[in-house]
Protein backbone atom coordinates (compact mmCIF):
# COMPACT_ATOMS: atom_id res chain seq x y z
CA UNK A 1 0.00 0.00 0.00
CA UNK A 2 1.51 3.36 -0.99
CA UNK A 3 2.30 6.15 1.44
CA UNK A 4 0.29 9.27 0.76
CA UNK A 5 0.48 12.66 2.41
CA UNK A 6 -2.50 14.40 3.96
CA UNK A 7 -2.49 18.19 4.30
CA UNK A 8 -4.12 19.13 7.61
CA UNK A 9 -5.53 22.22 9.23
CA UNK A 10 -2.90 24.05 11.29
CA UNK A 11 -2.27 22.39 14.68
CA UNK A 12 -4.55 19.42 13.84
CA UNK A 13 -1.81 16.89 13.02
CA UNK A 14 -2.09 14.81 16.23
CA UNK A 15 -5.91 14.80 16.08
CA UNK A 16 -5.78 13.63 12.46
CA UNK A 17 -3.38 10.78 13.35
CA UNK A 18 -5.71 9.58 16.12
CA UNK A 19 -8.75 9.78 13.83
CA UNK A 20 -6.96 7.92 11.01
CA UNK A 21 -5.90 5.16 13.41
CA UNK A 22 -9.49 4.88 14.69
CA UNK A 23 -10.49 4.22 11.07
CA UNK A 24 -7.84 1.49 10.84
CA UNK A 25 -5.48 3.48 8.62
CA UNK A 26 -1.76 3.37 9.44
CA UNK A 27 -0.28 6.85 9.73
CA UNK A 28 3.03 8.49 10.60
CA UNK A 29 3.57 11.91 12.15
CA UNK A 30 7.26 12.79 12.56
CA UNK A 31 7.66 14.84 15.74
CA UNK A 32 10.45 16.66 17.54
CA UNK A 33 10.75 17.41 21.24
CA UNK A 34 11.09 21.10 21.99
CA UNK A 35 11.13 23.12 25.20
CA UNK A 36 8.41 25.75 25.35
CA UNK A 37 8.69 28.69 27.74
CA UNK A 38 5.64 30.12 29.45
CA UNK A 39 5.71 32.91 32.01
CA UNK A 40 5.73 30.56 34.97
CA UNK A 41 7.32 27.36 33.63
CA UNK A 42 9.16 25.48 30.91
CA UNK A 43 7.78 22.29 29.45
CA UNK A 44 9.01 19.69 26.94
CA UNK A 45 6.45 19.06 24.25
CA UNK A 46 6.34 17.10 21.03
CA UNK A 47 5.45 19.11 17.98
CA UNK A 48 5.17 18.04 14.34
CA UNK A 49 8.37 18.18 12.36
CA UNK A 50 6.50 19.10 9.17
CA UNK A 51 3.66 21.44 10.08
CA UNK A 52 0.28 20.56 8.51
CA UNK A 53 1.39 17.20 7.04
CA UNK A 54 0.60 13.62 8.08
CA UNK A 55 1.74 10.54 6.19
CA UNK A 56 -0.77 7.72 5.74
CA UNK A 57 -0.60 4.24 4.19
CA UNK A 58 -3.74 4.18 2.10
CA UNK A 59 -4.80 2.58 -1.16
CA UNK A 60 -6.48 4.61 -3.86
CA UNK A 61 -9.75 2.89 -2.91
CA UNK A 62 -9.50 3.98 0.75
CA UNK A 63 -8.18 7.47 0.02
CA UNK A 64 -11.67 8.93 0.48
CA UNK A 65 -11.68 7.65 4.09
CA UNK A 66 -8.55 9.66 4.77
CA UNK A 67 -9.85 12.82 3.06
CA UNK A 68 -13.12 12.65 5.03
CA UNK A 69 -11.23 12.61 8.33
CA UNK A 70 -11.84 15.69 10.47
CA UNK A 71 -8.92 18.10 10.18
CA UNK A 72 -7.75 16.84 6.79
CA UNK A 73 -7.87 19.57 4.16
CA UNK A 74 -6.81 17.48 1.17
CA UNK A 75 -4.41 14.80 0.00
CA UNK A 76 -1.23 16.05 -1.64
CA UNK A 77 -1.47 15.46 -5.37
CA UNK A 78 0.19 16.45 -8.63
CA UNK A 79 -1.78 17.02 -11.82
CA UNK A 80 -4.86 15.53 -10.21
CA UNK A 81 -3.20 12.25 -9.19
CA UNK A 82 -2.44 11.43 -5.55
CA UNK A 83 1.27 11.79 -4.81
CA UNK A 84 3.02 8.66 -3.59
CA UNK A 85 5.81 9.17 -1.09
CA UNK A 86 8.65 6.66 -1.65
CA UNK A 87 9.07 4.24 1.27
CA UNK A 88 12.79 5.05 1.23
CA UNK A 89 12.07 8.70 2.15
CA UNK A 90 9.82 7.72 5.06
CA UNK A 91 12.38 5.14 6.23
CA UNK A 92 15.17 7.74 6.05
CA UNK A 93 13.18 10.21 8.18
CA UNK A 94 12.36 7.48 10.73
CA UNK A 95 16.03 6.51 10.94
CA UNK A 96 17.19 10.09 11.50
CA UNK A 97 14.54 10.57 14.21
CA UNK A 98 15.50 7.28 15.91
CA UNK A 99 19.29 7.76 15.83
CA UNK A 100 20.00 11.46 16.06
CA UNK A 101 19.20 14.09 18.63
CA UNK A 102 20.62 17.05 16.72
CA UNK A 103 18.44 17.63 13.68
CA UNK A 104 16.33 20.53 12.55
CA UNK A 105 13.67 21.12 9.92
CA UNK A 106 15.04 22.90 6.87
CA UNK A 107 13.72 23.99 3.50
CA UNK A 108 14.04 21.11 1.04
CA UNK A 109 16.86 21.94 -1.35
CA UNK A 110 17.09 19.78 -4.47
CA UNK A 111 20.68 20.90 -5.04
CA UNK A 112 23.85 19.37 -3.73
CA UNK A 113 25.35 15.97 -4.14
CA UNK A 114 23.23 12.88 -3.60
CA UNK A 115 25.02 10.77 -0.98
CA UNK A 116 24.49 7.63 1.07
CA UNK A 117 25.63 7.21 4.65
CA UNK A 118 28.13 4.31 4.88
CA UNK A 119 29.14 4.49 8.54
CA UNK A 120 27.35 5.01 11.86
CA UNK A 121 23.73 4.61 12.97
CA UNK A 122 22.37 6.28 9.82
CA UNK A 123 24.00 3.74 7.47
CA UNK A 124 21.94 3.32 4.33
CA UNK A 125 20.14 6.66 4.52
CA UNK A 126 20.33 8.71 1.33
CA UNK A 127 20.14 12.47 1.16
CA UNK A 128 21.83 15.59 -0.11
CA UNK A 129 25.13 16.75 1.31
CA UNK A 130 25.03 20.45 2.16
CA UNK A 131 27.30 22.85 3.95
CA UNK A 132 25.95 25.29 6.50
CA UNK A 133 28.18 27.64 8.48
CA UNK A 134 31.20 25.46 7.81
CA UNK A 135 29.54 22.20 8.93
CA UNK A 136 28.55 19.33 6.66
CA UNK A 137 24.90 18.37 6.92
CA UNK A 138 22.87 15.53 5.45
CA UNK A 139 19.49 16.76 4.22
CA UNK A 140 16.80 14.08 4.10
CA UNK A 141 13.55 15.21 2.61
CA UNK A 142 10.19 14.53 1.09
CA UNK A 143 10.36 16.19 -2.31
CA UNK A 144 6.60 16.04 -2.97
CA UNK A 145 5.79 18.36 -0.04
CA UNK A 146 8.96 20.44 -0.09
CA UNK A 147 9.93 19.55 3.48
CA UNK A 148 13.20 18.20 4.84
CA UNK A 149 15.32 17.72 7.94
CA UNK A 150 19.05 18.20 8.29
CA UNK A 151 21.49 16.41 10.55
CA UNK A 152 25.17 17.18 11.03
CA UNK A 153 27.37 14.44 9.61
CA UNK A 154 31.06 13.82 9.17
CA UNK A 155 31.99 13.89 5.46
CA UNK A 156 33.93 10.62 5.84
CA UNK A 157 30.67 8.86 6.77
CA UNK A 158 29.08 9.41 3.35
CA UNK A 159 29.81 8.45 -0.23
CA UNK A 160 28.32 9.74 -3.47
CA UNK A 161 25.55 7.61 -4.92
CA UNK A 162 26.98 6.14 -8.11
CA UNK A 163 25.01 6.55 -11.31
CA UNK A 164 22.62 9.15 -9.90
CA UNK A 165 22.16 12.58 -11.41
CA UNK A 166 22.48 15.19 -8.67
CA UNK A 167 19.16 16.73 -9.75
CA UNK A 168 17.20 13.58 -8.84
CA UNK A 169 15.44 13.15 -5.51
CA UNK A 170 16.83 11.08 -2.64
CA UNK A 171 15.27 7.77 -3.64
Amino acid sequence: MPVRCARTRPRFEKKVVRALEEKGLESFLPVQTVIKQWRDRKKKIEEPLFSCYVFVHVSTRHRVMAVETGGVVRMVSFRGAPASIPDSEIAAIRKVLDHSESFEPVEYLPIGELVEVVQGPLTGVRGRLMEYRGHKRLVVGVQQIGQAIAVEIHPAHVKPVAGQDSSQSNR
